[in-house]
């Protein structure tokens, strides 16, 4: 049944990269404008030190970049499952939880839904990843369990959750013609969701949808992943990345994998460590890249860096190759990213996904030849060496793109709508 009024509740795709809030009325789109007329928010939060503020979105990554002092914080959603959530970070020089961090970043995706809606939103349908933690149920579930604390601290009254490759087939639903056999294929920032369901339009609005949702699986693998993995192998070499100790031994790779992790650049920062690489620098053969890495480190440029390799990898997706000017490290300092460099640096990556579709398949007890499409979506789906490792597993079904940034929250609207009238 069309609905001809528009929806009680909201719904929510708070992202590892990207968020969005949808709200669904009839003949309207359902994302709603959450920075200026644009449907995303990047899910980042600056603390400006000189202002004593937290910043959010473009605005956040514009004032870090402008040289503001401060405390930039992305990849939010990543601390979902992770043992950080216990924890406090310094922020403005005060001790924050990790979980009051996420708050400001919801509350904030709250209001300004609710400011571009005209009303207010008691009622809510999250987005949640198939996994927030692999192989873990007790862990999988303290994440959901801490996002929906957090959701109820920011004025949600009723909350709930939807897999948000399950969110995307409802959005797809929305504009067929007749009965398919859909895959969903989600990569997002912090992971890669399957679901295979049985979509058909005049199913689109029934309540009770258990019976055509065949499997759903997902590996703890996104577009993060891919950003640490090129920027490790093609850019943290030039900083002492595999650089041999008077011993023969390698250099400790920790200092560069947390300098490749959005959530663990700050570590890099912290006197415990700076003192530790010096008195390491000691034990190096050939201290360029270690000088390079002592030079990144008083600039504080790990977080511009990280934002560099991630333009890149967006890039490469087009072009076969983009070079990081690195002179404010260094005079005439530079270093050239290939397609090529990138495919390799994520092949086992690659790998881990191609497992989660097969498996999904088998647990569904379906043959690949019966999939009609494969429907991609999520920020990542978009890089050519993963579409066709997927598309390589069901070479008869046909592709289809969906809006990488915009197709969960529209289904999640849907949901809202479903759920709560």
């Amino acid at each position: 049944m069309q609905h001809t009024t528009p929806a009680h509740a909201l719904g929510i795709d708070f992202g590892t990269s990207n968020s969005t809030a949808g709200w669904h009325r009839p003949g309207v789109p359902s994302l709603l404008a959450l920075e200026g007329e644009r449907i995303t928010l990047p899910s980042v939060v600056f603390f400006n030190a000189e202002e004593r503020r937290p910043v959010y979105g473009r605005l956040a990554l514009q004032e870090y970049l402008e040289g503001y002092e401060g405390r930039l914080m992305r990849s939010l959603k990543s601390l979902l499952g992770s043992k950080l959530i216990k924890h406090d970070t310094s922020v403005l020089g005060t001790a924050m939880p990790f979980k009051d961090l996420l708050g400001l970043f919801i509350g904030e995706l709250k209001k300004r839904a609710e400011s571009s809606a005209g009303r207010a939103f008691e009622q809510v349908v999250l987005g949640r990843p198939v996994f927030f933690v692999d192989d873990d149920p007790a862990a999988d579930q303290e994440a959901q369990d801490t996002l929906e604390a957090v959701a109820r601290k920011v004025g949600f009254k009723d909350v709930s959750f939807q897999y948000e490759p399950l969110a995307a087939a409802f959005d797809y639903e929305s504009g067929i013609n007749g009965e398919e056999l859909v895959l969903i294929v989600d990569i997002g920032g912090g992971t890669s969701d399957f679901s295979l369901v049985r979509l058909a339009p005049e199913r689109h609005f029934d309540n009770d949808r258990q019976q055509d949702i065949l499997a759903t699986g997902g590996v703890h693998i996104g577009g993060t992943d891919f950003d640490k993995q090129l920027n490790v192998q093609g850019v943290m070499p030039l900083f002492g990345y595999g650089s041999r100790m008077k011993s023969q031994a390698l250099m400790p790779t920790s200092y560069h994998l947390n300098l490749a992790t959005w959530h663990t650049i700050n570590a890099v920062y912290a006197q415990k460590s700076q003192l530790a690489l010096a008195n390491m620098r000691y034990d190096i053969e050939d201290t360029l890249g270690i000088d390079r890495l002592f030079r990144l480190i008083e600039q504080r440029a790990g977080h511009w860096l990280a934002m560099e390799v991630e333009a890149s990898k967006i890039e490469l997706t087009e072009v076969t190759h983009r070079n990081i000017d690195l002179t404010r490290i260094e005079p005439n300092l530079s270093v050239d990213l290939t397609r090529e460099l990138f495919e390799a640096s994520i092949n086992g990556l690659l790998e881990r996904v191609r497992g989660g579709v097969t498996e999904l398949l088998a647990q569904a007890g379906v043959a690949a030849g019966q999939v009609d499409t494969v429907f991609f979506t999520g920020g990542s789906s978009s890089i050519p060496a993963l579409r066709q490792s997927v598309a390589a597993l069901l070479p008869q079904a046909r592709h289809v793109e969906g809006d990488n940034f915009g197709s969960i929250g529209s289904g999640l609207a849907i949901e809202a709508r479903r759920r709560y009238g």
